[in-house]
């Protein structure tokens, strides 16, 4: 396993990452189970959110790790790197909310379903247009000196609401979540097309990626296995093993994956940790086989013909 600061925080993460948001439902003796898997793999970074959960459930996911690992033991929760996120409202009409009230009531929330006294991280979930940066940073203020949140960070953010959060915060940003896979990476594709009058040489990100190297923030990939765009649901389908429409892509990773010696999902996972901006990628797999199957491609090192390879035979061109 590969490990990485994340950020500038001094913290030493596995380059890979559990995602809990599957937790749900598992029995404490599955959960545990998993969770070992993932450990003998070499992941020490979990990652949650408070409204994980069944329908009706806010944060069953994270009272299930608690409960199942048991984090107020010092040598257990000395082991782990525990982040978690809030500012989605879970109602009829949805919602986000990261007014400073909100903010504290959910770390409280999460902290006593995850049996802990302190987050490592805290990401702001989701863009809050109703966002007033004063009252944010009041809240992380707070956090941070009753010892509750030793780091902060904020999930699907463009530069300028980063840069517009960092203005008023005590505290830097140390980490953007945000959608990668092969066959999504729009964050990629307008580098490399700059200036095309192709669709994938338009930036929908903002430059998202060369900021994030820039100001030192670590880039989470979530659903770095899903096709496309995670709002449409006809395209919320693996596309390992879909040769109706990666027939390409799966015979390169394929190959690939046998010189490697490793599986497709290891390949997958390659060419994310492939690039030099140190992406994590994170696992939402509780399937044992499969987590072990993507932790093979943690410090799997491909070549620029192949990840260029790779890239092309997801559909995407080079000028």
């Amino acid at each position: 396993m590969k490990y990485i600061e994340v950020g500038t925080s001094g913290v030493k993460a596995s380059n890979l990452i559990m995602g809990c948001m599957r937790l749900k439902g598992k029995t404490l003796k599955e959960a545990e189970e998993i969770i070992r898997t993932a450990m003998d793999c070499g992941i020490n970074y979990f990652d949650h959110a408070d409204v994980y959960g069944s329908a009706g459930q806010r944060g069953e996911c994270e009272e299930i790790f608690g409960k199942a690992v048991g984090l107020s033991r010092p040598s257990v929760r000395e082991s782990m790197i525990i982040q978690s996120k809030c500012g989605i409202i879970k109602s009829e009409v949805g919602a986000y909310d990261f007014s400073k009230e909100h903010i504290l009531e959910a770390v409280d929330g999460i902290l006593s379903r995850l049996g802990t006294e302190y987050l490592d991280f805290l990401l702001l979930h989701r863009p809050d247009a109703l966002m007033e940066p004063e009252e944010v940073a009041e809240a992380f203020d707070t956090l941070y000196q009753a010892g509750k949140v030793r780091h902060f960070g904020v999930s699907n953010h463009r530069p300028l609401q980063v840069e517009l959060l960092q203005k008023y915060l005590p505290y830097k940003l140390e980490i953007n979540q945000l959608h990668l896979s092969i066959v999504h990476c729009p964050m990629i594709d307008s580098g490399i097309a700059a200036n095309m009058e192709i669709p994938q040489g338009y930036d929908k990100t903002g430059s998202v990626l060369e900021y994030s190297r820039l100001r030192e923030m670590t880039i989470q990939a979530w659903s770095p296995f899903q096709q496309g765009d995670f709002v449409s649901s006809s395209s919320a389908n693996p596309f390992l093993g879909d040769y109706e429409h990666y027939g390409r892509l799966n015979e390169v990773i394929n190959r690939l994956a046998a010189k490697y010696g490793v599986t497709n999902t290891a390949i997958a996972v390659a060419w994310i940790t492939r690039h030099p901006a140190n992406i994590q990628v994170i696992l939402g797999s509780m399937n044992i086989q499969r987590i072990q199957d993507a932790c093979q491609g943690s410090e799997i090192s491909l070549t620029r013909e192949e990840w260029y390879e790779i890239y092309q035979a997801a559909g995407k061109q080079l000028p």
